[in-house]
């Protein structure tokens, strides 16, 4: 696993937080920007796996 992986996986879940409690406390603004926040960890996990990937096949 690299630090990609790591930091989107981290990103994601502080986004999905982020995203409930905006849902929890009827704020919409939090509530996109965890979604938001949410979307920006998947990529950088993914790109994270595609690098590994890569790696792998060397």
């Amino acid at each position: 696993m690299n630090k990609d992986q790591v930091k989107g996986r981290v990103e994601e879940a502080k986004g999905k937080i982020k995203e409930v409690a905006g849902k929890i406390l009827d704020d919409e603004t939090m509530e996109v920007e965890g979604t938001l926040q949410k979307n920006v960890g998947k990529a950088q996990a993914g790109f994270g796996n595609l690098k590994e990937d890569i790696k792998s096949t060397k």
